[in-house]
């Protein structure tokens, strides 16, 4: 039997015979089908034509009826890569996006020339933030805070896969509640808390449909959580510490005020790669 005969029959599914199909765009499909078959992008080129056993294509038509239906990628895989760092991911937590990196960049940044650095990461969801500091700084101590339990569950396991366990303390918290009274300031304090106005639009689109609805919105004006972290900030930061916080594309202006009134020197926000600001801190005088 010739190469592509497997192809040209019906009742024999295939790499490429998939690839075809409509209803998803061919790099959506071929993410999937890397992650039922276990196959890097280059076999899924170089064995494109080889039957796929029942019981895998069974297993992709079910992922792929619900990438149709809206399900991210990223909770259908398992996973997402953040900072280089690939991130177990479930519904109990958001999923990494590409413009949080910057707060990544900006802390450690910031974090440049000081030893053994404290930091501290304000709900940390799937410990992405926490874990990618922690990674590019093994010098840091980090403390990773979120007030559900599930989440933590996905940042601890996230921890141990790299190897990371004893480098960050994970702690059940409602912002800083958790934190010890005599608990040592920290050199900066980073956080992508919920900040979406309740009942935007946004909220019943796209991936954020299926993402927990406490971590992508206060339920309110979109600034309670972020007015909370800052006002909390200066007593747990060391002089000259720093808070960094995302936000969303239209806060900025409120979230420096928010900083400014709390005393914060050095007040700014940066942009992320698509112009938008995206994160807001200062410095603790």
């Amino acid at each position: 039997m010739s190469p592509g005969e497997h192809d040209a029959r019906p009742d024999v599914a295939t790499v490429a015979s998939l690839l075809r199909e409509p209803g998803l765009p061919p790099p959506e499909s071929r993410i999937l089908l890397s992650h039922v078959l276990g196959w890097p992008r280059t076999q899924l080129i170089t064995r494109d034509r080889e039957p796929l056993a029942p019981e895998t294509l069974a297993v992709y038509r079910a992922l792929h009826a619900r990438r149709v239906a809206g399900e991210p990628i990223a909770y259908l895989t398992g996973s997402r890569e953040f900072f280089g760092l690939t991130l177990t991911v479930s519904p109990s937590v958001l999923i990494p996006r590409p413009e949080t990196e910057l707060l990544v960049e900006l802390a450690l940044a910031r974090l440049e020339g000081r030893r053994a650095p404290r930091v501290l990461d304000l709900g940390t969801g799937s410990g992405a933030i926490a874990l990618a500091i922690a990674h590019s700084r093994p010098d840091a101590q980090v403390t990773a805070l979120d007030r559900s339990p599930d989440a933590l569950d996905v940042a601890r396991e996230n921890a141990r896969q790299l190897g990371l366990a004893d480098r960050v303390t994970f702690l059940a918290s409602d912002w800083y509640a958790a934190l010890p009274a005599n608990e040592a300031p920290f050199d900066i304090i980073v956080s992508n808390p919920p900040y979406i106005v309740s009942g935007d639009a946004h909220l019943s689109q796209g991936d954020l449909r299926f993402e927990p609805i406490d971590a992508l919105t206060d339920h309110s004006d979109g600034l309670a959580a972020l007015r909370a972290i800052v006002a909390g900030a200066p007593s747990r930061l060391l002089p000259n510490g720093w808070l960094l916080c995302e936000h969303g594309y239209h806060q900025a202006a409120e979230v420096r005020a928010l900083c400014l009134a709390t005393g914060f020197a050095d007040v700014a926000s940066d942009r992320d790669l698509a112009g938008i600001e995206r994160t807001t801190g200062g410095r603790r005088v």
